[in-house]
């Protein structure tokens, strides 16, 4: 009888120094476990080896070791297999959602406790995203970012990109068709989350659940780079939603428009430009968590 496994996915640039000894730990914790950790760097391989149908049948989970672009990527190929999130990059806001902290021997005790919970994810045209998408500043950002990126990306990756998108960018007029509303909702940012999850731990979709089939959409309504700084502060102490311009409603299907071609992101990646269709798939992948005090493992 083959050995139950675990396909372990990693980012060759964020497993070194103190996070290339977790992955060692993940590795050989997960043998304690009586689980087989298989690691890849080469996305291929890794491909070919989860796809074989005999290799599948004892698949535990497929793990993403890295950052938010790595669970992205993963996602994107493998979205109908359990995964699991070994957080080693400059952000992992997935796994800061579910709980799991960067150590070997905790994510293998995870994966080992085979308890699972099905989240929602967005999808936009082919794409899917487990966090945000979004359409105006932010995502000029995130497009700016891109364009410069030249190897590991850290926080300080965007400070020059943040401050020229607020010295540069044009503000433009955004239409979003929420559900079947035959009338838009109106504004220059538009943030359509899936998870309440958003870096520097801004309260972006504070309110989104889950598992609830709906995204929690944010309409900002003005545009000037004085604005969105004050934007910036109400989201940092969550109050955002308190305010006369800024609207929070919620939706399975989001359509963004506008008269011109604005940057759309999809959990921090350039993801081309309007118009955006965003749809909630209720349910659509089974996440590997930390089992709940009191718990006992199983899905």
């Amino acid at each position: 009888m083959r050995s139950p496994w675990v396909a372990i996915q990693r980012n060759p640039r964020s497993g070194s120094g103190r996070r290339r000894r977790q992955l060692v730990e993940l590795c050989t914790a997960l043998r304690s476990h009586g689980l087989v950790p298989r690691l890849f760097s080469d996305r291929d391989k890794f491909d070919q080896r989860v796809s074989d149908p005999e290799a599948r049948e004892t698949l535990v989970a497929i793990v993403a070791a890295g950052g938010d672009g790595t669970v992205g990527d993963l996602v994107n190929r493998h979205s109908e297999l359990p995964l699991a999130v070994m957080p080693m990059g400059t952000e992992n806001l997935l796994a800061r959602y579910l709980g799991i902290e960067c150590s070997g021997v905790r994510v293998a005790e995870i994966i080992a406790g085979r308890h699972t919970r099905q989240i929602d994810l967005g999808r936009a045209a082919t794409r899917l995203f487990t966090l945000v998408a979004s359409c105006g500043i932010d995502a000029d950002i995130a497009h700016r970012v891109d364009q410069r990126r030249g190897g590991h990306i850290t926080h300080l990756t965007y400070l020059q990109p943040i401050w020229s998108a607020l010295r540069k960018y044009e503000y433009h007029v955004l239409r979003a068709y929420v559900d079947d509303a035959s009338e838009p909702l109106e504004g220059t940012e538009i943030m359509v989350s899936n998870l309440p999850a958003y870096g520097l731990k801004l309260k972006v979709g504070a309110t989104a659940v889950e598992n609830d089939g709906k995204f929690t959409v944010t309409v900002f309504q003005r545009g000037s780079a004085f604005q969105m700084i004050r934007y910036f502060y109400k989201l940092a102490r969550g109050t955002h939603e308190r305010a006369d311009d800024v609207q929070v409603v919620t939706a399975s299907r989001v359509r963004v428009e506008a008269d011109v071609e604005v940057p759309v992101q999809i959990d921090g990646d350039p993801a081309g430009v309007t118009p955006v269709v965003l749809e909630c798939l209720p349910g659509a992948l089974e996440v590997c968590v930390p089992v709940p005090a009191g718990g006992h493992g199983g899905a």
